[in-house]
């Protein structure tokens, strides 16, 4: 494919799903303290739905990239947004905790692989040295998410009901479909594609490395991100729009960022901007950790944080140079990384906070992780570099 006016509108076509999904992911947090209350669940019991969720892209990434080996890549990113639209419409219908939790389980089946396949499509159409601007384009859909679609979900949530937070995203997603189908050039499919043979993908080690680096490094974004707004609430007398405040800084410092590690990748090369974006993540969350107490500041790391946290760029670009032709299973399990982080980091940072550590300890773990990251990233380069070394002596002995 090349870069023409009917692509251009194909990457708004994908960028309105991601769009959709970072509307939905996030917004159920903020929906959270409405449906509990509305279905009688304590906080806890809630919180299995959106942990339904990230356990359903954990799942569904590798399932989806398996089935969708042989199709057109076109009709399969726009079965996946449809399949999303219509069951985040079924969760704005669930009378309960133990339905919600299995309709928000299948909402986030689709997320991996649509969100790593549209990056790859997105990628493919650009010359090589500017795919990494590319699947940041589609990207940015998600950051933007959290600037228009998520306030907007928690208002709606807010004012006329929890259920049409979830419905705003659901009709957002057969939107982006249907977009999909009609703008977005057409692109055989592989015949030849043996769905199994994604797999060889998770018995790559020079992919395996590189998810790793996701699922570890990103961690200390989620660490400081999720008790961002329960720190203020609970070290500053910050005005009540302070919090929608916080959040829209989010979401504007990660779109500023995704675009900027678009272009910085290209710049300084994947693993260069890897490593400087892994580097910048661990200032912004140490700066988190210092300035807790001052709901200004907070309100700045929090613009900050998102604003740093380009990795995916970087990451998603290399592991299109080593899947080889198992590129499905690969995109989409890079997003099933990050979801592990969405995991790993609040998990621990919960931990130092029940340990007596304070409202400093968030920061302090996401330092930890994200340095933890970039060991990972060090050994994921040299093996990198030692694999290539084998194949260029295999083929100069072949030769």
């Amino acid at each position: 494919m090349t870069s023409t006016p009917d692509f251009r509108a194909a990457i708004l076509a994908l960028a309105l799903g991601a769009f959709a999904i970072g509307t939905s992911e996030f917004a159920a947090m903020g929906l959270l303290p409405y449906f509990a209350a509305d279905l009688a669940l304590t906080e806890p019991q809630a919180g299995h739905v959106i942990s339904a969720y990230a356990l359903g892209v954990v799942v569904g990434a590798p399932v989806t990239a398996m089935l969708g080996a042989r199709l057109p890549r076109r009709r399969y990113l726009a079965a996946l947004m449809a399949f999303y639209g219509v069951v985040n419409l079924l969760a704005a219908f669930m009378p309960g905790l133990a339905t919600l939790v299995g309709v928000r389980f299948l909402a986030g089946l689709p997320h991996g692989g649509f969100l790593g396949v549209a990056m790859l499509y997105a990628a493919d159409a650009l010359p090589v040295g500017q795919r990494a601007r590319g699947a940041a384009r589609v990207l940015l859909g998600l950051t933007i998410a959290n600037i228009v679609g998520v306030p907007l979900a928690g208002w709606m949530g807010q004012s006329i009901g929890w259920r049409w937070g979830f419905a705003l995203p659901g009709v957002i997603a057969l939107l982006s479909a249907w977009l999909i189908l009609r703008v977005a050039p057409r692109v055989g499919g592989n015949p030849d594609a043996r769905p199994w043979d994604e797999l060889a993908a998770l018995r790559n080690p020079r992919v395996l490395w590189v998810l790793a680096v996701g699922a570890i490094g990103f961690g200390g974004l989620f660490a400081v991100y999720a008790f961002l707004t329960a720190a203020i609430l609970a070290t500053t007398d910050a005005p009540g729009y302070v919090i929608p405040l916080t959040l829209a800084a989010f979401g504007v410092g990660g779109t500023l960022g995704t675009w900027g590690a678009g272009r910085l990748t290209e710049i300084l090369g994947i693993d260069r901007a890897a490593f400087a974006s892994l580097a910048a993540m661990a200032a912004t969350q140490g700066f988190a950790a210092l300035v807790v107490g001052s709901w200004p500041l907070m309100v700045l790391s929090s613009f900050l944080i998102a604003a740093g946290a380009g990795l995916v760029i970087p990451l998603q670009t290399r592991l299109m140079d080593v899947a080889g032709s198992a590129q499905n299973m690969a995109a989409a399990m890079n997003h099933a990384a990050f979801n592990a982080a969405n995991a790993l980091g609040p998990f621990l940072a919960g931990l130092a906070l029940a340990a007596g550590w304070g409202w400093r300890a968030p920061g302090l773990v996401g330092v930890a992780l994200t340095a933890a990251g970039a060991v990972v990233l060090t050994i994921a380069v040299r093996q990198d570099r030692k694999a290539r070394r084998t194949a260029s002596g295999a083929a100069v002995t072949a030769g």
